[in-house]
């Protein structure tokens, strides 16, 4: 039953989208008085990125806001998803100095895009903390002060933009910028001290969203009446072996360290997971895992109007623990836990994404479960190719998108979950963080040799528009069937 392909039709008001972020696609990182981000600082820094590359010039999406609103419109979907510059708003990221052409870039992009008749997401944190915030004594998001910064960026950002903006999202994938970020140092903004700074950094971004969530209910949602959520990422975990319970118990672990550190709290009682709580503690006089006062927990719980969803691929997990890693304090040790890959998945060109469909619906199924039936609003899931590939028939995205978002429907229609909508990643090939431009996940291949950084259509696209407009009939759908010997237009 789990591979069985299934014929229907997505629920009226299902939303469908396309996704971006900031740093990857806009370039103009030191234009019209944008400040420098920790990214930038990151990306300049030699040795830290695949070939050296940076986001400075990217996509160019600064200068390129028609042509890039024309190719939201052609896809035809309801919503497009996009991330502010903290520091393109509030160079400093401090209030003290508001950057108007900063906050004219976002309005031009937000009229453009009502006037398709595409609906704005806005996303205000998608990892590009202004350098001068990581700098200051409090070190970014390890220190309680940038709670209260963020709220004052969010308040902005609401007064602003809030009257044309109907669904926000305060943070993306907090798990990738604490643990990458403060934790084994593979992200912005390059600490190591596992365990320990990322636990702090967590809580912080939990406080910090919690408050800005308050802010909106209490100032801005009666008149502008939008929606207020955060988007985590997650795999999916399957017990490496289904006959050892210690497996299943692993996989439970890895699940709770994984997602439910930050939605725990928001969708269930405030607190992190028992299991999280009971770990850090071991052999410590003070939990590494920061205590959330009974007033802190009130703040956070029941903070989110909708479930964001970033997922890609599928684990397998197994048991880890041993007596003597007690004195071993890493987040990864503390999870007591490990995973893998079957090699017989599908690859993607990035190392950790493999071609799994199924486990998308049992995450969604996990969801509806664990989190009380929240509307879940799969807010990332896409399939990357070798930056190199000048392949325009990219056979394997279609493959991906109609087996996965299959299951998506599945889970709507079998498991009874509450999925408001879905959203490929990306719209064109960008900047992809550590991995530069080795990697591309765009729907539209981007040449960053050409100074005009044109757009071209890859052929997943016919599959994705056609799903949006069918569904999946019983008759099939014609631009989905996956064809690896089409012969390739190489893009000129």
């Amino acid at each position: 039953e789990r591979d069985e392909f299934h014929y229907g039709t997505f629920p009226e008001g299902f939303k469908w989208s396309v996704s971006t972020s900031a740093y990857q696609i806009e370039g103009g990182w030191n234009v019209d008085g944008k400040g420098e981000s920790i990214w930038d600082t990151f990306s300049h820094t030699p040795g830290k990125r695949a070939n050296n590359e940076t986001g400075d010039i990217a996509c160019d999406s600064y200068h390129k806001v028609k042509e890039d609103v024309n190719l939201v419109k052609m896809l035809g979907v309801q919503q497009y998803r996009f991330s502010i510059s903290w520091s393109r708003i509030f160079p400093d990221g401090t209030t003290s100095y508001v950057n108007q052409a900063g906050v004219d870039y976002y309005n031009s992009l937000i009229d453009s895009l009502l006037k398709i008749g595409v609906e704005p997401v806005v996303t205000l944190y998608h990892w590009d903390l202004p350098q001068a915030l990581e700098d200051d004594s409090f070190g970014g998001w390890v220190g309680a002060e940038i709670i209260d910064l963020f709220v004052e960026y969010a308040d902005i950002c609401f007064k602003e933009f809030g009257p044309k903006v109907k669904r926000w999202i305060t943070f993306n994938e907090p798990w990738v910028f604490t643990v990458l970020g403060y934790g084994n140092g593979a992200h912005s903004p390059n600490i190591k001290d596992s365990g320990r700074l990322d636990y702090q950094a967590g809580k912080n971004v939990l406080l910090a969203h919690a408050k800005a969530y308050r802010l909106y209910q209490t100032q801005y949602k009666a008149v502008q009446n939008g929606e207020v959520g955060i988007t985590c990422n997650s795999d999916w975990s399957e017990p490496r072996n289904q006959y050892r319970q210690v497996d299943y118990d692993a996989t439970n672990r890895v699940m709770q360290f994984f997602l439910g550190w930050f939605m725990h709290p928001i969708w269930v009682n405030g607190d992190y997971p028992d299991v999280m709580k009971v770990i850090a503690a071991q052999g410590e006089a003070t939990s590494r895992l920061p205590e959330l006062t009974t007033q802190e927990k009130s703040l956070i719980f029941g903070t989110s109007d909708f479930f964001g969803l970033n997922h890609y691929t599928t684990n397998l997990a197994y048991e880890t623990f041993s007596p003597d890693r007690i004195n071993e304090v890493s987040y990864y040790e503390d999870r007591e836990a490990n995973t893998e890959q079957d090699f017989t998945w599908p690859a993607a060109a990035s190392v950790w994404l493999k071609d799994v469909p199924w486990g998308i619906r049992r995450l969604l199924s996990w969801i509806k479960k664990e989190y009380n039936d929240p509307p879940i609003l799969i807010t990332e899931n896409g399939f990357s190719e070798e930056g190199n590939s000048h392949e325009l028939n990219d056979w394997w995205r279609t493959k991906f998108f109609h087996g996965y978002i299959n299951e998506v429907l599945k889970a709507i229609q079998l498991d009874n979950v509450n999925v408001i909508g879905y959203t490929a990643w990306s719209l064109m090939d960008n900047f992809e963080w550590a991995e530069g431009y080795s990697e591309r996940f765009g729907l539209h291949w981007v040449d960053f040799n050409d100074p005009e950084r044109p757009r071209i259509r890859k052929q997943s696209v016919n599959c994705f528009v056609e799903i949006m407009e069918r569904s999946f009939p019983a008759d099939g759908l014609q631009n989905c069937q996956v064809n690896s010997n089409i012969e390739n237009t190489t893009p000129t």
